[in-house]
């Protein structure tokens, strides 16, 4: 994956060589809110399945090339939040003592809260393509899409509540036992897969103070494409976020005159 993304930065740098162009290259920073979600959950598997969004932050920076006044490439390095979150009746794997006590199904139910939290830092290659509203306007409309790869900085399972504990998933028979506390903080970072890839795209609006400096607004979002899960007892989810963002971009300008 590090030799593709390689190979593509190296193939959109080849395009914008020609005999004379204006070389602006553009820094900036950003950062917001992402709302991301596990999706591809099996049936097969309860584990994985039933996530809705979660709410989370979102950041980075990134270096912009551009080609002319329209198109662009830019490689960012972001953090990226994943995840997604269950607040309601649920399944969960037996507990080693109550499987030593005969309960041999591999899976309970109870209703309680669990919030997988799970982040990644990612490095988007995007190419991107520019509208100004008008000659004169500061403001300007963009989209970009493109690949990124992503490394697993940490992961956690964080549930919360009290429940019984039930046999089956109409909440029908519960165990001869007290509620019980769900109270934990679970590091599952060594059941996750290091490595993600994926795509990642957004839309964007951007107000130019001079020719240097401008903010901007943008809304997308990222889908990966490799399951998470390193195995298929917790079932295969794949990550994806909807993420808006506000940031600030530099752009430094100079006349070059490519070599023969």
């Amino acid at each position: 994956m590090k030799k593709s993304v390689l190979l593509l930065t190296f193939t959109a740098l080849c395009i914008t060589c020609n005999n004379s162009f204006a070389q602006n290259i553009t820094f900036g920073l950003k950062g917001g809110c992402s709302i991301p979600n596990l999706t591809g959950g099996s049936s097969d598997n309860p584990l994985n399945t039933g996530y809705s969004s979660r709410l989370a932050g979102d950041g980075g920076i990134y270096g912009e090339y551009h080609m002319n006044k329209k198109f662009s490439v830019s490689v960012g390095l972001e953090y990226s939040a994943q995840g997604g979150l269950k607040d309601k009746f649920q399944a969960f794997p037996t507990p080693s003592q109550l499987t030593a006590l005969g309960y041999e199904t591999p899976y309970l139910y109870a209703d309680f809260k669990s919030e997988a939290k799970i982040n990644y830092v990612i490095v988007p290659l995007l190419a991107r393509y520019t509208w100004k509203m008008s000659k004169k306007s500061p403001v300007k409309i963009y989209m970009a899409l493109g690949p990124f790869v992503g490394y697993l900085i940490n992961a956690k399972q964080v549930t919360s509540g009290s429940s019984l504990y039930y046999l089956d998933a109409e909440k029908k028979i519960a165990l001869p036992l007290p509620e019980q506390s769900f109270d934990a903080v679970t590091g599952i970072k060594s059941d996750l897969n290091k490595l993600n890839a994926g795509i990642n795209g957004f839309v964007g609006i951007s107000y130019s103070f001079d020719k240097k400096n401008a903010l901007f607004i943008e809304g997308g979002g990222n889908y990966g494409f490799i399951p998470i899960q390193k195995g298929t007892v917790n079932g295969k989810n794949n990550t994806g976020a909807g993420v808006i963002t506000l940031g600030y971009a530099y752009t430094f300008q100079k006349k070059y005159r490519a070599r023969r």
